[in-house]
């Protein structure tokens, strides 16, 4: 394993003392979640499309999620060798697969959401922590 020094206790890695490290820093990572999003809500799209949709991206911000999702398996990306070359975007089976994740967290936000904005006025409200 180059560049990653190995595990003398199963303790010592990060991974191991949380499981849900990795998962979080593939999935949640900036942008992720919306390039995902749109491409399950809206399938297989290109890149100025896909720009669109999400609207505040740069491209050359855009264009790196994008090849670290493909790089991950969780999007696919189809060249079509034609004049103009063509290049389309989708959401692979990999990546199909978060859905229920994603239902599970939006669930939470819609049950949950309200609740936390309370918690946050009542902290920065409160005349201790000033």
């Amino acid at each position: 394993m180059a560049g990653r020094k190995q595990a003398t206790t199963a303790g010592s890695e990060p991974e191991f003392a949380c499981p849900v490290s990795p998962v979080v820093d593939i999935v949640f990572s900036r942008w992720t979640t919306p390039v995902l999003w749109a491409l399950h809500t809206y399938g297989r799209q290109r890149f100025v499309e896909l720009e669109r949709r999400i609207g505040t991206i740069t491209p050359k911000v855009l264009t790196q999620r994008l090849r670290q999702l493909e790089r991950d398996g969780l999007v696919v990306r189809t060249y079509h060798p034609e004049v103009p070359p063509r290049v389309e975007y989708e959401i692979s089976e990999l990546g199909r697969s978060l859905a229920p994740l994603f239902a599970h967290l939006t669930e939470w936000g819609a049950a949950n959401l309200g609740r936390v904005e309370e918690a946050r006025r009542a902290y920065d409200a409160d005349p201790a922590r000033r």
